[in-house]
This record gives structure tokens, sequence and C-alpha cells, in this order.
């Protein structure tokens, strides 16, 4: 039998120079120096202006835009919004939808870890939205999957760790777009550590690059990095992508006053200012320490009209008002020239903002007048909330009530705090107001937010079984003609029923020192601060 030689356990040992040791000592000591180092950003705090405080740390229950803006860093779900908009996976590796639109299917990436931790897992996904759909969970978009409006989930199953299956009632083409929506926290999946053993909240543990430090209610909210963080291989994409916690901290800081923020920014107090106003940004531009990223976005501003309201349910008098105002010139007033007038509800910014789209009102005041008598209108007052948080809402509403006046409308102003009026809002207890709503992706979604029932949803504003008609075909059809035309159909509709004075889409600025690199703002006005740096002091 031939022998096979066997190789040696370690190679022949031989001796070691002088030279060669040295050279092994600078080695080692180069890299036990290398993996000392700290990683980039530590110590550092990256100090953020929110103009109001959060309103909980549970992703999608009784949120806001900067509830939203905040716990988007520390929650992630199975799919969120790209750059453009479109919808891609997050804590999914891939997402596989049946041919009847019934069944999606999700794949999980490996490697994924909670912030206490624990490796994500299919189950926890299930944990996840089990509680998003008890009736009682308040979760923002519980509507969209329990058969009251979008479609119904039957169930959610996971046969592996790294399988979830989503089966629905019926088919929809904004399912994920759904699932996705950062108003809704992204339908975040978090570790079941994030309540207590009934069921109460006690504080989000997420997957994001950030974790929650601490909640100084009425002061701030810090996040610390996450460093078990799995990021994707992708570059940044809007929520999705690569993301990198460059920074150790991200300190939100309450200033609700915006002089009181901007003087912060230029003594260095704060480090970003997020949505100065735009007679603000034309100041900042002149600064040599500040850069300010300016950019168009889906938020929309408007004067919503209430339908109920002994007065303003004569569709006559609201025609009257919108005939009596000159929207482009409130657009360019309140907004510096940084936004055009949009009377749609569709963001000008979206692939379905048409021609169509594009008409709105103009300014008739011989036949705003003709509409109130005709109405027997005898200058009752129209009290038009507004607040100081947004100061676009205010400028707006005190060009409003000025216009108004010149076809004999008694505008009455008044000026509440944001908590107190997004309260009013959500009770329908107003007669008109300015507001904002934040960026929907879809114009489905756009319709959504402002249409329903009042009945069972008061903040809704055009209560229209044509509208409701429409927009439920436009969330289940994939025909993007279709689509267009059911879009088309409900813009003329509401120039019609005038239940709200659509006025123009943002442009959204965040204001920052010059220390501050590697931000970049997006349509759906979400700041993220991810793969964002801070220089060193010195």
């Amino acid at each position: 039998m031939k022998k096979v030689p066997v190789p040696p356990s370690r190679p022949p040992s031989r001796p070691c120079s002088a030279r060669r040791i040295a050279a092994l000592a600078l080695g080692l000591a180069a890299a036990a120096s290398s993996s000392a180092q700290p990683a980039v950003g530590t110590g550092q705090t990256l100090r953020i202006q929110i103009n109001s405080d959060i309103r909980t740390t549970d992703p999608g229950g009784n949120r806001d835009d900067n509830t939203d803006n905040v716990l988007l860093h520390v929650g992630e779900g199975l799919v969120a919004l790209r750059e453009d908009t479109s919808v891609g996976p997050m804590l999914a590796s891939k997402v596989d939808t049946s041919a009847d639109g019934l069944t999606y299917t999700f794949t999980l990436r490996d490697g994924v870890k909670f912030q206490n931790g624990a490796t994500l897992t299919a189950d926890d996904v299930v944990w996840n939205w089990q509680r998003y759909l008890k009736p009682t969970s308040g979760w923002r978009c519980l509507p969209e999957f329990d058969g009251k409006g979008m479609t119904k989930v039957l169930s959610v199953e996971a046969p592996n760790p790294k399988t979830v299956v989503f089966k629905l009632e019926r088919a929809s083409a904004l399912f994920l777009t759904m699932m996705a929506r950062p108003d809704c926290g992204g339908a975040a999946i978090l570790h079941r550590s994030s309540v207590g053993p009934d069921g109460a909240w006690k504080e989000p543990v997420g997957t994001g690059p950030y974790k929650l430090k601490e909640w100084k209610r009425g002061q701030y909210v810090e996040l610390t990095r996450f460093d078990g963080y799995s990021s994707r291989a992708e570059p940044r994409d809007g929520l999705t992508g690569g993301k990198k916690a460059e920074v150790e901290n991200l300190r939100f800081v309450v200033i609700p006053d915006s002089a009181a923020a901007k003087a912060a920014l230029y003594s260095g107090g704060i480090d970003a200012f997020v949505s100065p106003s735009p007679a603000d940004v034309v100041e900042m531009r002149k600064r040599s320490d500040v850069l300010v990223d300016t950019t168009p976005v889906m938020t929309m501003v408007g004067l919503l009209l209430q339908t109920n309201d002994p007065v303003l349910k004569d569709v006559r008098v609201r025609r009257a008002l919108a005939l009596s105002l000159d929207t482009p010139e409130i657009a360019r007033s309140v907004t510096e020239g940084l936004s055009a007038v949009n009377n749609s509800v569709v963001p000008s910014s979206s692939p379905y903002y048409d021609a169509v789209q594009g008409s709105g009102f103009k300014r008739d005041l011989a036949a705003a007048k003709k509409l109130l008598a005709e109405a027997g209108y005898r200058g009752q007052p129209i009290r038009m909330i507004a607040n100081k948080r947004y100061e676009a809402l205010y400028s707006a509403a005190v060009l409003v009530q000025a216009m108004a006046s010149e076809a004999g409308i008694n505008v009455e102003l008044e000026v509440l705090d944001w908590a107190t009026q997004l309260d009013r809002y959500t009770k329908g207890q107003y007669q008109s107001m300015a507001f904002i709503y934040s960026a929907r992706i879809d114009p489905s979604l756009n319709y959504e937010m402002v249409s329903g029932d009042k009945a069972t949803q008061p903040r809704k504003v055009w209560d229209s079984p044509y509208a409701q008609a429409r927009l439920t075909e436009s969330m289940v059809t994939r025909d993007k003609a279709r689509r267009q035309v059911l879009f088309d159909e409900m813009h003329k509709q509401m120039l019609q029923d005038v239940p709200m004075i659509v006025l123009f889409n943002a442009s959204d600025a965040t204001a920052m020192r010059k220390s501050v690199t590697g931000f970049k703002g997006w349509a759906p006005a979400k700041p993220r601060f991810w793969n964002v740096r801070l220089a060193a002091a010195g």
C-alpha cells in the first residue's frame, strides 16, 4: 500500500532575527493601537431642535410629526420607503407576493439584533402584528388592516424562524405602502420587552441604529448609538438602505420658539434647526457659519372647513371663501417664494399630478359676494384656528382674514398652542383652521387622510360617498391609468364641495452649523440623522 505523506501540523520553526522580532512587535503594537481607537463620533452629541415635545415613545400610537421623526431612528419595519418614495425591504431580505395579491411572504435578514441583544425571529414579527391588530391598540394604521379600510389581515404566521406569511381578505395595491408609512411608525418590529407583563407600554426596544437613552419631558429626548446594529449593505436610501450612527448621541431639544431656536443655532447651542421659517431661511443663507438644506416636500398646508358647522354647512359660503382668496399670493408670501400654489390634495411632486390637478381656485370677489347673498350670509363670524409653532399657518390665516374681508366674510382668528389645536382637529371641534399635514407618499393616502365618515372619525374633513367610492377603488386597482382617472375625478369634486382649501406643498429646510456633514433632506420631509457626522471641536 502506498503511503500518503502526512504534512506536519505546523511548519518547522526557524530562528527569529532581531529585525523580525522588532517588526513583529511593531505590528502587534499597531494592531493594539488600532483596536483601541474609539468608534467614530464617540463622546459626541448632535443637538437637534424640535418645536414641541414628542407625544409618546410608542411608534405609530399617539403620534405627531416630531414623534415620528425621533422614533424612526429607533424602530424599523419589514419594509420602508426608498428615496423615490417607492417601498423596499428593510428587516426583510425579500418580499414575495402571490399572483392573487392575497399572500405576502417576508424572508427576514440574517443577523438582525434588537437593542437588548436578542436576535430577531419571525415569532417577534407575529407578536408585533398581533399587538398592532388588537382593537384597543391605538395604532394609527389599524383601520387599514382590520377590514375597515384598505384590507383585512386574516393571519400572520411564522412557518419557520426566518419566514413570515401574511394572508389578506382582499388584495390591495397599497399593502406594502401602508406598512411603510412613517406616520404609522413604519410598523416597527419591537422586542416584546417593550411592554410589561400586563401589556402596558414601557419603552421601545427596536432594531434601529439608535436606541432610547433618556426622555426628559418638555426638555429633550436623547438617543444613543446601538453598537450591535446590523446595517443593510446598500447606500442610504430613504428610510432603508445602509445606516450608520456616526455620532454617539442624538439629542432632540425642545425649543418651541423659532427666534430662540435661531439664536441657539447661531451661538452654537444647537447643531441643527429643523424646519426654520422661510424668512429665517433667507437670512441664514447669508451667514458663513450656517448651512441650509432646502428640499421640496409633500407636506400639505391648507384651510379646513367644518361642513357640520351651522354657517359653513352651506357650500355656497365655503365656495365664496375660496373665491375670496388669492391662493397663489398666499403661497408666495408665506413661503418667501420657496413654494408655489397647489390647490390639489395630490402633491405637486407626485407622478399623478397632471393638468387636472393643476386646476384650482381663481379669485373672483364679485362671484363670492353673489354666493354669500344667495346663502343669506350676514357677516356671522367664522372662527379660524391657527398656531405659531408653524409660522406659515399663522401667516396664511392672517392673509385669509384680510382677503376674505374684502368679500364681506368675517373671519376671526383664534391662536392656540399646537397640542390644543391638534386635539381640536382630532375631535372635529372647530369651524375652520389653518392646518398642516405631514407628507404622504401616494395620492390614495393623501385623500385617505382627509376623507371619510365624520361620525366614526371626526378628524376627517370630506365626508363624501362619491369620494369614498373612488378612494376605495384607487387603493385596490394596480392600473396606473385608472388610478389617474380616479384622482382627477376626486380633485374636480373637491373643488366643488370645498371641504378644505389646499394652499401649497411646503419646501422643507434644515439649518445646520457647518460642523455638521452628511445630512440630506427628501420629499417625505422626514429628517434622518444617521450617516451624519459632527466635526470634532478644535
